[in-house]
């Protein structure tokens, strides 16, 4: 039983880590236009015990784009200023397969709940 109850910790460690980084995405997405802004990325880390937690935020230091458009409020004397390293399309994918893994977590959960009930109700004959 203990072992079931171990895979609901790993299972939701990893529901928890991929919506840390949905949000981070998301946040990634929504500020893809926003001058100067930096993509940010979220690393993960391994615990003993099979689970896993995210590290901290990292921005991304890739060299900013300039665009070149005299008529925006934050250009220099060049009519340039720097735009966003969000590349929407590698967001998108990592999206996507984060909430895959999100989903998967979530079957291992589901499919732990029905193991632990199956023998609690064998338990009880």
């Amino acid at each position: 039983m203990s072992d079931i109850l171990g895979t609901y910790g790993i299972s939701a460690s990893g529901m928890k880590a991929q919506a840390d980084r949905l949000r981070h995405l998301s946040e990634n997405i929504a500020n893809a236009d926003t001058p100067g802004y930096r993509r940010k990325t979220v690393p993960f880390h391994d615990l003993a015990d099979g689970r896993v937690e995210t590290g901290p935020v990292r921005l991304d230091r890739r060299e900013l784009p300039q665009i070149y458009d005299p008529g925006h409020p934050m250009a220099d004397d060049t009519g340039n200023y720097q735009g966003s390293n969000v590349d929407l399309i590698v967001e998108i994918t990592d999206a996507r397969e984060a909430q895959r893994s999100y989903e998967a977590n979530l079957k291992v959960f589901d499919q732990s709940r029905q193991m632990a009930q199956g023998l609690l109700d064998l338990l009880k004959r």
